[in-house]
């Protein structure tokens, strides 16, 4: 049976430049479930693309969404209720990205793992349960 999971931005990124980045096990999960992609990771990824911190993607934002979508994951709005729930989850002093901490408030009101590379995710596990990629 599928189940639906959300991908940070990092495993996208990986998805469309190096999948060999990302581990077998994850791999298959990516390979046999409904993945989410949170239009907030499109939003940090055309702010990377911006200053320069994405040289080897090259994609515009609407060529990237169309890319993710014909490679089979399925985009998510921004909604307000991922906003909202932006104040459950905690804010760590080692870990305050903004964009990582709306992606982990996506997963918890959508009720999905978040699969992710960072290594700072695992703080929020007892909010959110994530897969380590």
């Amino acid at each position: 049976m599928e189940q639906s999971y959300l991908a940070d931005t990092q495993i996208v990124i990986w998805s469309v430049i190096n999948p060999s980045m990302i581990i077998p096990a994850v791999q298959t999960i990516l390979q046999e479930n409904v993945i989410l992609v949170s239009e907030v990771s499109l939003l940090e990824i055309a702010i990377k693309q911006k200053i320069g911190r994405l040289p080897g993607l090259a994609l515009s934002t609407d060529a990237l969404a169309d890319q993710l979508q014909s490679d089979g994951f399925h985009l998510l709005p921004i909604d307000r209720k991922h906003i909202t729930a932006y104040d459950r989850i905690p804010l760590y002093g080692q870990h305050r990205d903004p964009f990582d901490r709306l992606l982990l408030a996506t997963a918890l009101v959508e009720g999905t793992p978040l699969i992710s590379a960072d290594e700072h995710f695992p703080l929020y596990s007892p909010f959110v349960r994530i897969i380590q990629a």
